[in-house]
């Protein structure tokens, strides 16, 4: 996997980011563009989160490009914190830029699951979203903000059966009037510490698939 930095113009000014992309030799040309926020900027959520960096590698592996990036007044974005309205708008405009006409995979961890969920129900239906990642999502904020109905057969959503942080009950209230799916990692918590490598192949086989 190839880095470089990039700089994104967001609503709030520059956007601080990184761009992953996948080997050449294997993928002359990325399949699209995966764009991946990251958790909580108030609790130490940044790009670099390994969750977040470790979903990165899955979709790079199969052939997309990865595009993460920093939500206003974390790192060098311009900003400051604006309770999940900001941070959509600044993934709404990360994938204007880095992802255009391209397919597009959206994909969140945590605070960055719930602000992926808000940007869905603004980008669909007026644009093709080919897959959907959700781990760890902050559901309790998510209460009247379902996955749009037709996006829910290409979403997956992962979440650690010990986590105290998001409780998997409270996933599951979401969830259960909307159908959708939860795959649940036996002892897992919230940071998937010793199970990064499961992620990996969970999203790699949802990704892939």
């Amino acid at each position: 996997m190839r880095t470089q930095k990039a700089v994104f113009k967001g609503p709030a000014g520059a956007i601080e980011g990184l761009i992953d992309t996948p080997d050449p030799d294997r993928f002359p040309k990325p399949l699209g563009t995966a764009v991946i926020a990251h958790p909580h900027p108030q609790f130490g959520g940044t790009m670099t989160n390994k969750v977040v960096h470790t979903i990165a590698r899955a979709c790079v592996e199969r052939g997309w490009r990865a595009a993460r990036f920093n939500y206003r007044g974390v790192g060098a974005s311009a900003g400051s914190y604006d309770e999940g309205r900001g941070e959509t708008a600044d993934l709404l405009a990360v994938v204007e830029e880095a992802a255009g006409s391209e397919p597009l995979v959206l994909a969140g961890f945590s605070f960055g699951a719930f602000v992926t969920v808000r940007a869905l129900g603004e980008l669909y239906p007026r644009r093709p979203i080919s897959r959907v990642v959700l781990v760890g999502t902050a559901a309790e904020h998510l209460r009247d903000t379902p996955v749009p109905e037709p996006l829910r057969d290409m979403t997956l959503a992962i979440h650690g059966e010990q986590d105290d942080t998001v409780r998997l009950a409270t996933v599951l209230d979401w969830a259960r009037p909307q159908s959708l799916p939860i795959t649940v990692v036996p002892g897992c918590e919230h940071f998937f510490h010793g199970q990064l490598a499961l992620l990996k192949t969970l999203v790699m086989h949802h990704i892939g698939a």
